[in-house]
């Protein structure tokens, strides 16, 4: 913790507002094994990080979005969000939707998927939408979000790369992370800022290449893979508009044409 509130002191001092911290900050990735000594890590929300970090903020005038190892009660855990505004009022939380089963990351064994439903938060910057990790792959995810006011979709995350895995089939996958996620800001016209874990952790290689993309997918920026960075970058929220205005997909949304989306499969007859 002491240095996270180091590297927000850093990042407010180089001028930013809005401060996005990677996934589940607070210790290494516990979710690479199925130990149950790691329930131990959570904690309530509201609870000792919210409380940090709202006194920080109120000290810096930044809103800060804080991955957290939510214990809502015994046995019931999930991978949790929490906003808090530049006045440091706590604004609420957002309980990750989607959770992965795969090697390396055995998150079905440690959270409950999120019942909050969807969430956007009204800060002192801008109205922001918070996704976490595996929500970044779903469409449907981003859409909802940005569809309920979101200016900007923040997304904490930790994904990297498995050793055992070729070259070519890392900087596969790295692209596609980035693409799925530089399309939600095409699709939804609206900036994406993706925020990814760095470094070693036993057989994984987290990537890094945090990035932040404008309503068309422009790169504006995109962070080193193999160190950590903390870079501020200044959006422009006013241009919305007229990327919107340009290409109008909002307006041009078939809402009456959906409803087979909320099946699991369409099978043909």
């Amino acid at each position: 913790m002491n240095k996270t509130i180091e590297k927000v002191r850093e990042a407010a001092k180089k001028g930013a507002q809005i401060i996005c911290l990677q996934e589940l900050f607070r210790s290494l990735y516990f979710c690479d094994v199925e130990d149950y000594e790691n329930f131990k890590l959570a904690e309530p929300i509201p609870g000792p990080s919210t409380e940090t970090f709202q006194k920080l903020a109120t000290e810096l005038n930044v809103v800060i979005i804080a991955s957290l190892f939510e214990k809502r009660t015994n046995g019931l855990y999930h991978n949790t969000t929490a906003v808090i505004d530049a006045d440091g009022k706590y604004l609420g939380k957002y309980r990750k939707m989607h959770i992965p089963d795969d090697p390396g990351y055995f998150e079905k064994f440690y959270f409950t998927p999120g019942d909050l439903g969807y969430k956007t938060f009204e800060t002192k910057y801008a109205k922001i939408g918070v996704l976490i990790c595996w929500d970044q792959w779903y469409p449907e995810a981003a859409r909802i979000t940005s569809l309920m006011g979101a200016e900007i979709l923040f997304y904490p995350t930790a994904i990297g790369w498995a050793e055992a895995q070729t070259g070519e089939i890392n900087d596969e996958q790295y692209n596609a992370w980035q693409t799925i996620q530089r399309s939600h800001s095409v699709a939804n016209g609206l900036h994406v800022v993706s925020v990814n874990r760095v470094g070693k952790e036993g057989p994984m290689q987290f990537w890094g290449g945090s990035f932040i993309s404008n309503p068309f997918g422009k790169l504006l920026y995109k962070a080193p893979h193999d160190k950590e960075e903390i870079h501020v970058e200044e959006l422009n929220l006013e241009k919305t508009d007229s990327y919107r205005t340009h290409w109008p997909f909002l307006r041009d949304r078939r809402i009456d044409s959906y409803q087979p989306i909320t099946k699991r499969f369409i099978d043909e007859e």
